[in-house]
């Protein structure tokens, strides 16, 4: 879809759930986010929560039931660096909604109905047009949180 600071996105070869993504690090031999200087990481990082923020404007539009991201970072079965950018939604299974994505059924993964195809055409498109313009800074969100959330935390 689009190459950022130190990482490559790509829209994810399952779509389950519609919109995942996965962010990989531009250089192939990296194995984990400690394996990159300070700057490099901070970038990665950066990347990341771009792709994030473009695959959740995409998907709030797409899909009212639309909830969240998960954006992580696990490294547990492929030995290089890269982020998995899950979004999340209210239709999900009740014991799996507000759990890992890890805990959906193995089936998930193989299964033909799901596997990336022209049909997502339109939504790797949106999300890699919303990416542009997000990382390049045009459109990229500054928040200063307050209310609840600031109170709960300091």
């Amino acid at each position: 879809m689009a190459r950022l600071p130190g990482s490559i996105a790509v829209i994810g070869d399952v779509q389950w759930l519609p919109g995942y993504c996965v962010l990989l690090s531009e250089d192939p031999s990296v194995q984990r986010l400690s394996d990159l200087a300070r700057e490099e990481r901070l970038a990665f990082l950066d990347s990341m929560a771009c792709l994030g923020e473009a695959v959740e404007q995409v998907c709030r539009e797409l899909d009212p039931a639309f909830r969240r991201v998960n954006l992580e970072i696990l490294g547990n079965t492929d030995p290089f660096l890269h982020a998995h950018v899950w979004p999340r939604y209210d239709w999900e299974p009740s014991d799996i909604v507000g759990r890992p994505v890890w805990l959906y059924p193995a089936v998930r993964w193989s299964d033909p109905t799901t596997r990336l195809s022209s049909k997502h055409d339109t939504l790797r498109q949106m999300i890699t047009e919303r990416l542009g313009r997000l990382c390049d800074g045009s459109e990229r969100t500054l928040r200063r949180h307050r209310g609840p959330a600031r109170d709960r935390w300091g």
